[in-house]
């Protein structure tokens, strides 16, 4: 198939696109802005990404667009304009690309969406992916209005649609929270993250290309939004001592109350990663393994291992 990549030269865009080529597909890239070296036949610059961009380019002959491209973080989620701004990235630029890519003759789109749709937390019971959708922040209500907007658009231009959530991913490169915590883990610095017993899905970057690339041809994917994971959830101190051991590092845990940690991070401004440090997310990946027949085929701790070893495995290819 041949397929069409936005967001290329990001986090997960740089491993799927390997693992494209290795299941035979013809891997074409858009991004924001590459080096002009970079720049061939299966390469396409295409700027801001809004409503207004112009796709045509990079959408011709092209039978599959999978759409990473997004605006994950706002300089100031304060501000009066920050949903908007989430917006004309997210649900506008979705929406153009997805028309653009309809009248170019495009017969799937696959949209990168987020667990953030379903909320922040679980309590009773894992998350689905026919629950009522709860979206907190900008990042997520963004996410569920282009679902929404792409399940409508789909439906009229006859465009097959497949949406998939995934719960933090990690991997080689892997940047944000999962970056900081390792290189606290690193300093050697006794970390007040012991004892949680809270319960987080996560999911591998190859895990998640692995899912992104069954789904670029499977005949029962169409019409579906697919929640998925490593099929482990583990604990933040869990996590922790898994990077730890992946890193060759002695680890130093010592437990302080919630209640005070997440006192601390408030303060700070940081109370959502209080807590997602300390809250439960589970993920109920059980119609994506009975549509799909599909099982992620890398383990938790082999996952965390070829994420996080020393020796330059941060920077390196997911086909390593």
């Amino acid at each position: 198939m041949k397929c069409l990549v936005t967001g290329a030269s990001g986090f997960i865009g740089r491993g799927l696109l390997p693992s494209l080529k290795k299941a035979g597909h013809i891997a074409a890239q858009a991004s924001r802005a590459y080096p002009e070296k970079n720049i061939d036949l299966l390469t396409f610059s295409v700027g801001h990404i809004s409503g207004h961009t112009d796709w045509t380019l990079a959408v011709a002959n092209q039978d599959v667009v999978i759409h990473l491209a997004n605006r994950a973080h706002s300089f100031n989620h304060k501000e009066a304009n920050a949903l908007s701004e989430y917006r004309k990235v997210n649900v506008d630029g979705t929406l153009n690309l997805a028309k653009q890519a309809s009248e170019a003759g495009a017969k799937r789109f696959i949209y990168l969406s987020s667990i953030k749709v379903n909320g922040e937390r679980t309590s009773d019971h894992a998350f689905r992916c026919d629950d009522v959708p709860a979206p907190e922040d900008h990042y997520g209500i963004s996410k569920w209005e282009a679902e929404q907007g792409l399940k409508k658009l789909c439906e009229e231009l006859a465009m097959e649609l497949v949406i998939i959530r995934p719960p933090l991913v990690y991997g080689p490169g892997v940047k944000g929270n999962l970056q900081k915590l390792t290189q606290a883990i690193d300093s050697g610095l006794p970390l007040p993250l012991g004892g949680m017993t809270n319960r987080r899905d996560l999911i591998s970057l190859y895990n998640l290309t692995g899912l992104i690339v069954t789904c670029v041809d499977h005949p029962r994917a169409s019409g579906h939004t697919f929640l998925c994971s490593d099929g482990c959830p583990v604990s933040t101190s869990e996590l922790i001592a898994s990077i730890a051991k992946a890193r060759g590092k002695k680890l130093r845990l010592f437990k302080l109350p919630a209640r005070i940690v997440v006192g601390l991070l408030s303060f700070l401004g940081k109370q959502g990663l209080g807590e997602r440090l300390f809250g439960d997310l589970r993920v109920d990946m059980a119609n994506t393994q009975t549509v799909l027949g599909w099982v992620p085929p890398v383990a938790f701790e082999e996952g965390v291992l070829k994420a996080f070893a020393l020796g330059g495995e941060l920077n390196r290819s997911i086909d390593d």
